[in-house]
């Protein structure tokens, strides 16, 4: 059995001499069925707050359906042996989103937040479908590594010269028009991280001295992870932005592990991490105030200032029980301006219950185990790395928010993939699904065929 990291070992496996069967179809009758789910839960909507089917269910039915097929239609041709999984369950999670973004607005009809989501969606499926026809080979990725990091890093700086937005310098607002740089700098920076630890795996692997039980690497190898740890430290006290910072740190001690098997990467990262959070969060009054939200959540209502976000989405949970109240018939709406993004989670748990809730992370349960496995049957190590790497973007985003809205860590300014308000969440969504969709496609192919 071959462990994580030992990467030479699995580009010496033979190939795979039978062509794993492509199951287009299947692909194809999921995709109706998550449309079809979308569309059940508009019209729901409307049923449970005015008694009749609203007068746009099928114009949004017909769109959506549309936009799948023609997605659809791309896979079929240009990445015929993809993974059937990845498309439909972006598919199901895009329109569940809609849905209740547009829930959100019958008590909101100020801020329509739905018609602008459903565009960028659009705009996500067509960049979707661009990536899968354009890139035929995922290695040629690689040749980019430092053109991306280079992007990343001034997509991550550029928001501090702008005004914060509820605290936080993560948005970029010109005329009336916003767009969040670090959901685009997060693929740039694991294309970056799989690319460089491609290259520099045996000497990443090559172990220094031990200290106490922790088997350190060497001192010269060292230093891309602390120059991490400190770029990620900066971004969170100059952006005041918990989530960013997390998410991009883990990103790189899970690829770290992955690439050398070592898990005194994993003892290192988690220190580092720990003792970054804990000064920014004790000298950071941004930062602070969401820890004491987070230690003290019904602090607020004890002095009688009324209930804040975090409670809120609290007894949203609470009040939805098993089954839920049933798309519509929620009270989410009173947690306050980030009900459509940093918390549209809880509208979910109220109006779906726990039985809807535990659906929609075994979705993103299912994405993520589909990118790990594109990872474990890929040969080149470039490959193997950015499929974990994607996977694992998508698996942090979503324990990090849900940890935040449910009390379990800290809340953070992050999106919900695929669900929240947001349109440069969803167009990133759909680009790490189309990449995904590429890289299974090379992993389920004989690997002496080329590019399709």
């Amino acid at each position: 059995m071959i462990k994580a990291g030992t990467t030479e070992a699995r580009a010496d496996a033979p190939a795979p001499a039978v062509r794993l069967p492509r199951r287009r179809g299947i692909e194809l009758a999921l995709i109706v069925v998550a449309v079809l789910l979308s569309v059940y839960g508009y019209c729901a909507v409307g049923i449970a707050r005015h008694g009749a089917v609203p007068p746009g269910a099928a114009g949004y039915g017909a769109g959506l359906g549309v936009l799948a097929l023609v997605a659809h239609l791309a896979v079929r041709l240009r990445a015929p042996d993809a993974d059937p999984l990845l498309l439909p369950i972006g598919v199901l999670l895009n329109g569940l989103g809609l849905v209740l973004i547009y829930r959100l607005d019958l008590e909101t009809p100020g801020d329509r937040a739905a018609p602008a989501q459903l565009v960028w969606s659009t705009l996500g499926v067509a960049f979707f479908i661009v990536t899968v026809v354009l890139l035929r080979d995922h290695r040629v990725l690689q040749r980019y590594a430092y053109v991306c990091v280079a992007g990343a890093l001034a997509l991550l700086v550029l928001p501090i010269l702008f005004p914060a937005v509820n605290g936080a310098r993560i948005w970029i607002r010109i005329a009336g028009f916003s767009i969040q740089p670090g959901e685009f700098a997060k693929v740039l920076l694991a294309v970056f991280f799989a690319a460089y630890l491609a290259a520099n795996r045996g000497a990443l692997a090559y172990a220094g001295r031990r200290v106490w039980w922790l088997q350190l690497p060497t001192g010269r190898v060292l230093g891309p992870i602390v120059s991490i740890w400190l770029l990620s430290v900066l971004v969170l006290v100059l952006e005041r932005d918990l989530g960013t910072s997390l998410l991009f740190f883990g990103l790189f001690v899970v690829l770290l592990y992955v690439a050398t098997g070592r898990t005194g990467w994993i003892a290192v990262g988690l220190l580092l991490a720990a003792l970054g959070a804990v000064a920014v969060g004790w000298l950071e009054p941004h930062v602070h105030s969401r820890v004491e939200d987070w230690l003290h959540p019904l602090a607020s209502i004890e002095a009688g200032s009324g209930p804040n976000q975090l409670s809120q989405s609290l007894f949203a949970f609470a009040s939805g029980g098993i089954l839920g109240t049933g798309l519509g018939l929620g009270h989410s709406v009173l947690i306050g301006f980030a009900v459509k993004s940093d918390f549209i989670l809880a509208t979910a748990g109220e109006e779906l219950g726990l039985a809807g809730l535990s659906a929609i992370f075994l979705l993103y349960g299912l994405l993520v185990e589909r990118g790990y496995r594109a990872g474990l049957a890929l040969r080149d190590p470039f490959g193997q790395l950015l499929a974990v790497g994607l996977a694992s973007i998508v698996a942090l985003q979503v324990f990090v928010i849900a940890g935040g809205v449910t009390g379990l860590i800290p809340l953070t300014g992050m999106a919900m993939p695929f669900l929240a308000q947001g349109g440069s969440s969803v167009v990133t969504n759909w680009a790490i699904v189309a990449l995904l969709v590429r890289l299974s496609d090379r992993a389920r192919r004989p690997y002496d065929q080329g590019p399709a």
